[in-house]
């Protein structure tokens, strides 16, 4: 009999639910996955991604990288409407915060175009061999590294208009390989930067390495409730709240592609993640004005963020289709380890070169611009589990130099679709931009030392 309403989403959200509590089970059992810091979401993701690829079990493909886009965008939704906890604390202190975010914020700038340019590079040696790539091919290294699967996967899509075949499924592709740069790398680069420095390794902790809460040790707090249950639960509160700033985005989105261009109209929906995050401030801000910023609770808030790049992540390995990356095996290997050495080389001479928090800036900076924040936050744990040292919040702060710079390089990436750019022409303007980062960083005494 056939089912009275349309369960498919919901079975898929399901599916993704199975995977991460197996993830969780795995991670709790496993001393490999712990020590190697896989978060449950990544495994999760690995095992959709042979069952999927195994089985199939009749799941919409299109339908896996619906939510994968719709995640990304409420994770950045939900970030724009958390208050800050930026805690500037003393003169000095601020200072040292200032330094660290700018220092991050450039790196950032350094390894996006770094990445960029390895991708494009090699799209002209295939070239020169005979074998031609789409234009914007190694342009999804640095989306997938730097900023993520989601962005990979909505630009992927937004590009595929144009003609590159499968964009979105190769753009899931690096970033899964971004991840395990930033686990099977990262790991040993915090135990060996520990081990240079010849600090006694404190232990993290069951909690932390298994993932999950042992028996008897007692229980953290999820957030605040800032709502009565008589009235509207506060979770349900947090959560329209993200809903909201969704629905006035997309209707935005709207009027924004009916008077672009019918070319740039498809990829501006790539950025529906960046228009979201500033809708999300807007209607905090306005929160803020009318004195009921009190009732957004940040703990609850980042739960939220939390939750939907743990289901991104598994989505992202669930959405990887390899028999469309078997075609494109080679240079997506090239590409990957190529910009995966060079970003490690890079991160590791410029963080050696800071004068203060050089192991925990570099290991945090290193899970950013490989994988995620929350990449950068496992990493940091290794080498300051109690998070002491300032690159915590630094990794927060960085985000006020470091959007525009990213989310304008972003758009950039876009010009030989837009404006019929050449690819060479492109990467001359990437190539001054990571120029430009170097030299400032040189300039503000951030590498040199």
């Amino acid at each position: 009999m056939t089912p009275p309403f349309a369960f498919e989403p919901l079975l898929l959200f399901g599916f993704f639910s199975v995977l991460l509590l197996a993830g969780v089970l795995l991670r709790a059992r496993v001393g490999f996955l712990q020590k190697m810091l896989f978060p449950a979401s990544l495994i999760g993701g690995v095992i959709g991604l042979g069952v999927i690829n195994l089985h199939g079990f009749g799941l919409d493909a299109d339908l896996i990288k619906a939510f994968a886009y719709h995640f990304f965008n409420i994770s950045f939704i939900s970030v724009g409407l958390t208050p800050p906890a930026f805690e500037p604390g003393t003169a000095g202190r601020q200072a040292v915060m200032f330094r660290g975010s700018a220092w991050m914020a450039l790196l950032q700038a350094a390894t996006f175009t770094l990445q960029a340019l390895v991708g494009a590079g090699f799209v002209f040696l295939f070239a020169l061999a005979g074998t031609d790539l789409f234009e914007s091919f190694g342009f999804l290294v640095p989306l997938a590294f730097n900023e993520g699967p989601g962005q990979a996967l909505s630009l992927g899509r937004a590009w595929e208009a144009y003609g590159f075949a499968d964009a979105s499924t190769i753009g899931l592709t690096f970033a899964a390989i971004g991840f395990f740069f930033a686990f099977f790398a990262g790991v040993p680069l915090a135990n060996l930067g520990l081990k240079r420095k010849q600090f006694q390794k404190k232990s993290p902790g069951r909690f932390f390495l298994r993932g999950i809460l042992p028996t008897g040790q007692e229980a953290g707090s999820a957030g605040k409730v800032t709502t009565h249950s008589s009235n509207v639960d506060c979770l349900a509160f947090h959560l329209a709240q993200v809903g909201l700033a969704y629905l006035v985005t997309y209707f935005l989105m709207l009027g924004l592609t009916w008077w672009a261009p019918p070319d740039a109209g498809g990829i501006l929906w790539g950025f529906f993640f960046l228009f979201g995050l500033v809708v999300a401030i807007v209607l905090r801000r306005l929160t803020g004005i009318t004195g009921f910023a009190r009732l957004t609770d940040p703990g609850l808030q980042r739960r939220i963020t939390g939750m939907s790049i743990d289901y991104l992540i598994v989505a992202t390995g669930c959405g990887i289709e390899l028999l469309v990356v078997w075609q494109h095996a080679l240079p997506i290997a090239l590409m990957a380890i190529s910009a995966g050495i060079l970003t490690t080389v890079l991160v590791v001479v410029l963080g050696t070169r800071l004068s203060d928090y050089r192991l925990e800036r570099i290991v945090a900076m290193y899970g950013v611009v490989t994988g995620t924040v929350s990449c950068g936050l496992l990493l940091l744990r290794v080498v300051d589990p109690e998070l002491d040292s300032p690159a915590a919040r630094e990794i927060g702060f960085m985000n006020i130099f470091a959007v525009p710079v990213v989310g304008g390089l972003t758009f950039f990436l876009n010009v030989p679709l837009w404006w019929g750019w050449s690819l060479a022409g492109t990467c001359l303007v990437l190539f001054g931009v990571f120029l430009f980062s170097m030299v400032i960083l040189w300039q503000r005494r951030l590498w040199g030392h």
